[in-house]
């Protein structure tokens, strides 16, 4: 992870949070009355003590006992103020991060990066709880230790100086109970994110999983990542609970101690017997936050923790920096001395690429497997960007072009046909809210997937399932590509779209090539199936990650002839 990116995303982070400065300083000032409220309660038992049961007035009893109601009733709304202040910073916090964290992901997984990235979500949702719920109000408590120390100081410095003493003892045991329980948690959290991790893509894959009987040992690997977790988990909670049970025993052990002590010091005729109780309920609010903080402690720990995996997150995310609208291109495509490598690959997968594709050609991509045609394509659309070198459309950077903006001129279409979760209409429109539905239909008419659609049960309206399980995959091609096709794109990329169309798909994508050359499309396709490339004006022949061959169809077509390699397929003129 670069530094100067890792400075970049914590000020997000740092900004996300400095939105909470104006409600934290109303939960501040909510936190300053509830607490000076609170003092309400050792006033009453010490009134009660030195007035009432001397004068056995029922009239001041009940005027007291309404009072101290009415200020604990205030008390509480303040509370509940408190809450509902941060409740709704909460939601600024993730209105700041949320779309940026969701754009985080998809650009890791783009760049191959490893790690659970999903998790990221589920990080952001326990930062966003810690920061706007308990958590914070607990924090806000904790300045007001020391004005409670200072008022049993005030009564008597004995009592004073035990709670003093007490809280110290109480604050050496949660160190301790951190430094022993932190590693414990730290691989369960990591043990479990990867039994997700490993649950999840099972899951995505869940058809070859029983085809090929994998289960078993599929869940061998699981088991061994929850065991894991288990493990880790027994190890913090026996730790944790030897230190929960020696920080109870303290606190209440304080607690006797105040009763004890401030009994000595009433017969002995420091205090007055109505400070009795004031005096216990003092020292119990005074070390009441360090209670808090113990109970959340594990709460908090996974905060940190989410905290910190959300930071690294970001930081390996670079924003898009705006762009200005550029006008609709011709679909000229350049490569300039082109080179590239995936996220740990020892060597380069493409290596000094220059390539000139003029407007309206449509260009065919051929070569053995792993020869770097895929890659060529991810770089074309920009989805990856070069390690060195630009590839330009209409002289622009396609890394750099708004991807909304680039995502209207060109059309990708990968090897994979991935559909959503929604309905046909929906993948074919990508999901847009305004889309025309006369554009949905020409774009599946375009494809030759009109009449399949219309079959389904409910025509458009008809609900894939996820990753449009409910269609074979000649099907799901043909969708993808009338949604490739949506918006008439002025390049389209395709990807093996020929892979798993019978000959009825395989016609129609012929004639859908011939209308984006009718329309003065460009496209670029790579296939292993050369019948696709009957209408080709250029064909490109890559070997070991460079051009071999580029040029016009027939004249390359020549040059193969003589060419013996077998690891090219073969096509005929």
């Amino acid at each position: 992870m670069k530094t100067g990116s890792s400075k970049k995303e914590t000020t997000r982070l740092s900004e996300a949070l400095a939105l909470g400065k104006r409600s934290f300083m109303f939960a501040a000032l909510f936190s300053l009355a509830s607490n000076l409220l609170y003092l309400a309660l050792p006033i009453y038992t010490n009134q009660i003590y030195s007035r009432v049961l001397t004068s056995h007035s029922g009239a001041t009893l009940m005027v007291l006992t309404v009072g101290v109601a009415i200020v604990f009733m205030v008390s509480n709304l303040l509370d509940h103020f408190r809450a509902q202040v941060l409740i709704h910073f909460g939601v600024a916090f993730d209105r700041k991060l949320a779309s940026h964290t969701f754009a985080a992901l998809f650009d890791l997984v783009v760049r191959r990066k490893g790690g659970s990235h999903a998790q990221a979500l589920r990080d952001l949702d326990t930062v966003r709880t810690i920061v706007s719920g308990n958590a914070v109000g607990v924090l806000l408590d904790v300045p007001w230790i020391p004005v409670f120390l200072g008022i049993l100081f005030v009564i008597d410095p004995w009592i004073g100086l035990l709670t003093f003493v007490g809280g110290l003892i109480l604050l050496l045991l949660a160190f301790l109970q951190d430094r022993a329980t932190h590693t414990a948690l730290k691989s369960q959290s990591q043990a479990s994110i990867r039994s997700y991790s490993f649950t999840d893509a099972a899951l995505r894959n869940a058809e070859i999983v029983r085809a090929l009987g994998m289960l078993p040992s599929l869940g061998a690997s699981w088991a061994h990542f929850r065991q894991i977790a288990l493990q880790m988990g027994i190890v913090a909670s026996e730790r944790g609970s030897f230190y929960g049970s020696a920080i109870r025993f303290v606190r209440m052990l304080i607690q006797v101690l105040v009763i004890g002590l401030g009994a000595y010091l009433i017969i002995v005729g420091n205090i007055a017997p109505g400070l009795l109780f004031a005096n216990m309920i003092l020292s119990a609010r005074a070390l009441a936050p360090i209670d808090r903080i113990m109970g959340s402690w594990k709460a908090l720990f996974e905060g940190r923790e989410a905290y910190r995996r959300l930071e690294d997150v970001l930081g390996q995310y670079e924003a898009p920096v705006p762009a200005t609208q550029l006008p609709t291109p011709t679909g000229r495509i350049t490569f300039e001395n082109v080179s590239f490598a995936p996220q740990g690959a020892p060597s380069l997968v493409l290596v000094g690429l220059n390539l000139r594709i003029q407007p309206g050609e449509m260009v065919g991509i051929i070569g053995p497997s792993g020869a770097g045609k895929s890659t060529m394509l991810r770089l074309m659309c920009g989805v990856w960007k070069p390690n060195s070198g630009t590839v330009r459309l209409d002289g622009a950077d396609v890394y750099s072009w708004d991807r909304a903006d680039f995502g209207r001129h060109v059309a990708y279409q990968p090897q994979d046909t991935e559909l959503f979760a929604g309905t046909v209409r929906n993948n074919i429109c990508r999901f847009l809210l305004d889309a025309d539905d006369a554009d949905i239909v020409s774009a599946a008419k375009a494809a030759g997937a009109h009449d399949l659609i219309l079959r389904l049960p409910k025509g458009y309206e008809t609900d894939l399932g996820e990753s449009g399980v409910t269609l074979s995959a000649g099907q799901r091609q043909r969708v993808g590509l009338a949604r490739t096709l949506y918006g008439d794109p002025k390049v389209v990329i395709l990807d093996e779209p020929n892979a798993n169309l019978d000959a009825e798909g395989e016609s129609a994508l012929l004639k859908a090539l011939e209308g984006i050359k009718a329309r003065g499309g460009t496209v670029v396709m790579v296939s292993h199936k050369p019948s696709i490339f009957a209408g080709a004006d250029k064909l490109l022949v890559l070997r070991n990650g460079q051009i071999n061959k580029y040029g016009p169809r027939e004249e390359v077509l020549k040059a193969l002839q003589g060419d013996q390699r077998p690891a090219l397929p073969e096509i005929k003129s």
